[in-house]
């Protein structure tokens, strides 16, 4: 990192710090790494918002869940052991198709007899609105929080993290995990 500032030191910092005279810009370096230390003492991760909506402690659980070791759910996500560690220890965000393929193997073990009711019953939705959901298309009421562009709370949400913000407050989902 001090190499990087110091190669700075006579160039215009490119992006955001574009602009910035360099003294000012290594009090700007500062700041954001006195920000990551506050951050890590206080237990918050950095963490884009939207991006991933699984946390480590979630995705753990559910390995856990799974009965598998790290090397079986690499193998198992298609994914490399140095992923796994990664996911867990919170270095690295869980992308959705990673989150998404591990809430299927999570719900294929459920035992929940709810679980195995069609959402629309739990959620009573009219007919119109079955009619043009795909999760009462493909007959799968209990996959309704896998499959992208159901009929959740009257509207289609534009990508899995939307959905996802949604799914996890149903009662269909929460029923599964």
């Amino acid at each position: 990192m001090l190499q990087y500032l110091y190669k700075l030191k006579n160039k215009p910092p490119r992006g955001k710090l574009r602009g910035i005279k360099p003294d000012r810009f290594r009090v700007a370096v500062k700041v954001i790494r006195a920000i990551r230390v506050i951050c890590e003492i206080c237990g918050l991760k950095n963490k884009k918002p939207g991006i991933n909506l699984m946390d480590s402690d979630e995705f753990k659980s559910f390995r856990q869940k799974l009965n598998k070791t790290q090397k079986q759910m690499s193998q198992l996500l298609g994914t490399s052991l140095k992923a796994i560690h990664s996911y867990e220890q919170g270095w690295r965000t869980i992308p959705p198709a990673v989150e998404r393929q591990l809430f299927f193997l999570v719900s294929r073990i459920s035992s929940s007899p709810y679980a195995k009711k069609p959402c629309w019953r739990i959620k009573k939705c009219a007919t119109a609105q079955k009619k043009q959901c795909p999760a009462w298309e493909f007959k799968s009421g209990n996959l309704c929080w896998f499959i992208n562009g159901t009929i959740c709370d009257g509207s289609v949400h534009k990508n899995w993290e939307e959905k996802m913000k949604v799914c996890r407050s149903c009662e269909v989902f929460t029923s599964i995990f």
